[in-house]
């Protein structure tokens, strides 16, 4: 998930996310600013961590007002600290009132999650183990976390159920056995879509390898559990870590020498940044 694949997405989720808090009308700007009036407002950021979504941050108000401007101090990406000045928003004082809760929660969200992962990239070190998200994100939401994940240092799993072939328990239980399920996804799916098994204990293991699966997620095993599979995989597939990974317990998994280790935490647990648009007034 790259800029540009998110910006050509966006524009249709951020006006979706304004309706939500206009419905018909901003009653308290338009009380106290009945007129156009340009001023200017500051984006100051209140604590450390990892910056992403400033282009949905300046969409927000470009969207209400084209002839909006902001002046960037920072990128996406950059470790910014508490009291650093970002941003600098020029415009009507009614779009800069209206437009800016909307626009703040993106980049406080996006910043969060960005923020979150880079802790846990951190945490691995120089494994050659990557980290990657999962499809646990807010409704309407995914396009901007999966990005704000890959600033933050991660990689993508698949973006949505159309865009690989990965076998949950509930998919091995409808299609009946490991091996059955595979077969079935093989014969089904594009010959250039990997096919990735969820297992939960060594007898799936062994089933995985013997199927052909690709990848092999080791869903909520013991460490040891997973060492034994790994064993009995002997890199005739991709391996993948998943469950319950947060940033506590993350750094006793890097050892294990998996290809994989994804970690829902990355977008359903990670705490916001603290940002805030400040100072707030008129310019000729």
């Amino acid at each position: 998930m790259n800029e540009i694949t998110m910006l050509l997405n966006a524009d249709q989720l951020i006006l979706g996310a304004l309706a939500e808090d206009i419905t018909s009308e901003d009653i308290t700007t338009n009380a106290v600013m009945p007129e156009a009036k340009k001023g200017e407002v500051q984006l100051i950021c209140k604590q450390d961590g990892i910056i992403a979504g400033l282009s949905v941050f300046e969409r927000v108000f470009t969207l209400l007002d084209k002839e909006t401007e902001v002046e960037f101090y920072c990128k996406d990406g950059d470790e910014v600290k508490s009291g650093e000045l970002m941003a600098t928003v020029r415009g009507d004082i009614r779009v800069l009132l209206s437009g800016e809760r909307t626009a703040l929660n993106y980049l406080q969200r996006m910043s969060g999650i960005a923020t979150y992962t880079n802790d846990i990239v951190k945490l691995l070190g120089d494994s050659k183990t990557k980290l990657l998200d999962t499809r646990k994100t807010t409704p309407n939401m995914r396009i901007f976390e999966k990005y704000a994940v890959k600033v933050g240092g991660g990689c993508n799993h698949r973006y949505n159920l159309s865009d690989g072939v990965l076998l949950k328990d509930n998919h091995i239980g409808a299609g009946g056995r490991v091996a059955k399920g595979g077969g079935m996804a093989k014969e089904y799916a594009p010959f250039v879509r990997k096919i990735e098994v969820e297992v939960e204990n060594l007898d799936m293991v062994r089933e995985a390898v013997e199927a052909g699966a690709d990848i092999i997620m080791l869903d909520n095993m013991t460490p040891d559990m997973m060492r034994e599979a790994i064993t009995i995989i002997d890199k005739r597939a991709q391996t993948e870590c998943s469950g319950n990974v947060t940033k506590e317990n993350v750094a006793g998994l890097k050892e294990l020498g998996v290809d994989f280790i994804s970690s829902g935490a990355l977008t359903h647990s990670a705490p916001i940044m603290d940002i805030s648009l400040k100072n707030l007034h008129a310019v000729e």
